[in-house]
């Protein structure tokens, strides 16, 4: 049998993935890559096939954007109990593909993660290298007494973030990429939340303050181009946090360009962190956004936790 599942998301990259799948496939084939293909068709599809995938095959590669590596992630950590994954490939085709930025060798900033061709490389040569994996505890919705742990690769985020990722899902289809993104972040300027929040680091003091933006990364960019955390690394056992104050309209638009190039780490209206363990509580239901899914409807506690070393990619 083969020893790889590929998983292919069609409408991940607003078409991308679709447009070069039959390029993927066949280079795949001509790299010696024993594998099978399965398409998904909808959403938490590609979990499913995951948390199911380590009794009969030895790696997974997801083909679209960090999407549809987040579902494979969540699947196989579930799989596997929370102890190391099998090892996980991607072949980036969506919208921002900001985990693969921290595949080495690492994307600088402003760049580009590697192409689909590159990516067949990798999975042929199956080198790998183990990367932290964020864990996600919410307090459940009315009614409910649990609710199952969720896992992000790359970004969470509460606010602005949120709201952005949400609208992004309604920018016409014919954007896509750095430019679809600008366009959900005018759409949020019109109306965006500034939640009130107590934040902990570890066990560090608790803080409150109306925030923007808190953002909780693994990874360094996020919306394709917005390098939040432009240090952070996804093997080093720690977050990095970026908490800005309440902003006004004028102050996102000076801070946008600065966050692009990843030069407002110093700016005095954010305070830039590192922790292992973040915890955020607010009286309001927060809009909680993990590489741009919604894991959790309306929570008012948030636990989030670093998993050291459990996700085993390709590189």
């Amino acid at each position: 049998m083969p020893n790889t599942l590929v998983i292919y998301n069609p409408t991940a990259g607003r078409g991308r993935a679709q447009a070069h799948w039959p390029l993927v496939e066949r280079a795949l084939a001509e790299a010696g890559v024993e594998f099978e293909a399965v398409t998904t068709r909808a959403p938490l599809e590609a979990m499913a096939l995951a948390e199911r995938a380590p009794q009969s095959y030895t790696s997974v590669v997801g083909v679209g954007g960090d999407g549809t590596l987040h579902e494979i992630v969540n699947g196989l950590l579930r799989a596997s109990g929370e102890a190391e994954t099998i090892a996980v490939g991607v072949v980036p085709l969506g919208n921002g593909d900001d985990f693969a930025k921290m595949i080495p060798p690492e994307t600088p900033v402003g760049g580009k993660p590697f192409n689909w061709e590159t990516a067949v490389m990798k999975i042929a040569r199956g080198q790998t290298q183990s990367f932290d994996v964020g864990r996600i505890s919410g307090d459940p919705p009315s009614g409910m007494t649990s609710v199952r742990p969720h896992y992000y690769i790359n970004s969470l985020d509460v606010g602005f973030g949120a709201r952005g990722s949400l609208n992004f899902r309604t920018i016409p289809k014919f954007l896509s990429g750095l430019p679809a993104y600008l366009a959900a972040v005018i759409k949020t300027m019109i109306d965006y939340p500034i939640p009130r929040l107590r934040i902990q680091l570890d066990d560090q003091p608790a803080f409150e303050q109306a925030t923007t933006i808190t953002a909780v990364m693994n990874g360094r960019c996020f919306g394709n181009g917005f390098w939040v955390c432009p240090e952070a690394r996804a093997d080093d056992g720690l977050f990095d946090v970026m908490v800005a104050q309440a902003l006004g309209r004028a102050a996102i638009l000076r801070l946008i360009p600065k966050i692009m190039k990843g030069t407002h780490t110093d700016e005095p209206v954010l305070s830039m962190h590192r922790a292992r363990r973040v915890e955020i509580e607010s009286q309001e239901p927060l809009l909680v956004e993990a590489d741009g899914e919604f894991p959790y409807l309306g929570p008012h506690h948030l636990k989030i936790e670093i998993l050291h070393k459990k996700l085993h990619m390709i590189v």
